[in-house]
């Protein structure tokens, strides 16, 4: 995985695509209090186990990935650690 800033609000995630659909985030931190979109969700008592994804950092994946920042990967590495280095 790959660390990967919002290009909204700069909150930091891991990142790694296997195909042009699949992608996978690990969240470092909270993400209804990392993400001002959760967060405004979670005010309105939308809590993010029920929001799919945050738009704003679906679309810094995709402008990563499409500019290969975020290369596609067909295997999966684990374990992944929860942190950045």
């Amino acid at each position: 995985m790959q660390e990967l800033a919002c290009g909204a609000c700069g909150n930091r995630v891991l990142v790694e695509k296997f195909s042009p659909t699949h992608t996978s985030v690990q969240w470092l931190d909270d993400a209804e209090t990392a993400c001002p979109v959760f967060a405004e969700q979670a005010a309105a008592g939308v809590h993010s186990n029920s929001i799919p994804t945050c738009e704003k950092l679906r679309e810094t994946i995709q402008h990563a990935a499409a500019a290969g920042v975020i290369p596609m990967d067909t295997h999966r590495h684990e374990p992944v650690l929860g942190h950045i280095r």
